[in-house]
């Protein structure tokens, strides 16, 4: 007979054993808790079948909760010793940094959100495109390392979302955020002078905050890569407008949730989240100046030529 110390294996497992009917209302609460987690993981690792009203991650979570229920429930005898392990995990996830009790949290939030108030996929940028348009004079006005343009980005960060909280992993897109909101509640649609295009510095659309569309996203990106910002030009016909990388479909989850419940709660109220996914699989937001809020609708859709200014 095994013995640990002075007890039997026999009488070791029956100090853990919780009694009826108190053990299955622990492996229910315990099954929740572990389900979550591996939910979240595996909404993020595969494929997305887009059925309605997302059935398809209903289905998911519920055939993930009942293995785990089946699990447990064939490990009762062990309960405690099973509550005891999952937070020890949890504990050591938090220690580490890696995996949080927070983590587990603001994943399943923005998850659940983001299946209620669905983003809006546009098409996939493939990678035969056409040459940019004015491309070297494009680069040159981005002036992105002028103190002047930092000087400005830095002004909107400190007026818009600076008492915003929870979202440290995205601050640099926050800021960005911030920097299309100043720019795009202050510019003004203004022509090129007739048969002639002109592309502006960014520094001299600082002056007035005013220019056509190509104007503005140079300005525009300029502004967000002097505080750390991603962005890229799309051109489409007759037209030009700049876009921020987000990431991935998971930060898509976050950011759509920030957008929508934080900082731009009245603009995309009942409105979607509109976005392109490039070739990479990485997802980036409209900042049009036509935009109230990041991943406002699309002026034109079809798409010629991109430009990513690394």
């Amino acid at each position: 007979m095994i013995k640990f110390g002075n007890l039997t294996y026999q009488q070791l497992r029956e100090k853990f054993r919780i009694k009826s009917p108190w053990d299955m209302i622990i492996i229910f609460i315990l099954n929740i808790l572990i389900t979550i987690p591996i939910f979240i993981i595996a909404h993020h690792n595969l494929i997305t079948l887009d059925w309605a009203h997302s059935v398809d991650r209903i289905l998911l979570f519920l055939l993930i909760l009942i293995l785990i229920q089946l699990i447990l429930r064939a490990m009762r005898r062990i309960t405690l010793i099973s509550v005891i392990l999952y937070l020890i995990l949890l504990l050591i996830g938090t220690l580490s940094g890696k995996y949080t009790f927070q983590s587990v949290f603001e994943d399943y939030r923005s998850m659940m959100y983001t299946m209620d108030e669905n983003p809006y996929p546009q098409d996939i940028v493939i990678g035969k495109l056409l040459p940019f348009p004015n491309k070297s004079k494009i680069l040159d006005a981005v002036e992105y390392q002028n103190p002047k343009i930092r000087n400005f980005s830095l002004m909107a960060i400190n007026k818009h979302f600076k008492d915003v909280k929870g979202y440290y992993d995205y601050f640099t897109i926050v800021h960005s955020f911030a920097v299309f909101k100043e720019i795009n509640t202050r510019w003004k649609y203004v022509r090129d002078p007739k048969g002639h295009d002109y592309i502006a510095k960014a520094t001299e659309s600082l002056e007035y905050l005013s220019g056509d569309c190509d104007d503005h996203s140079v300005f525009m990106a300029a502004c967000i890569k002097s505080v750390g910002g991603t962005v890229r030009l799309i051109h489409t016909k007759g037209h030009i407008y700049p876009e921020l990388l987000i990431g991935t479909k998971k930060d898509l989850e976050h950011i759509n949730y920030a957008i929508k419940k934080d900082l731009f709660p009245l603009e995309s109220k009942h409105k979607p989240i509109n976005y392109h996914i490039d070739e990479r699989g990485n997802i980036w937001l409209n900042l049009d100046y036509t935009a109230k809020y990041p991943g406002g609708p699309f002026m034109n859709e079809e798409i010629l030529g991109a430009l990513t200014l690394d």
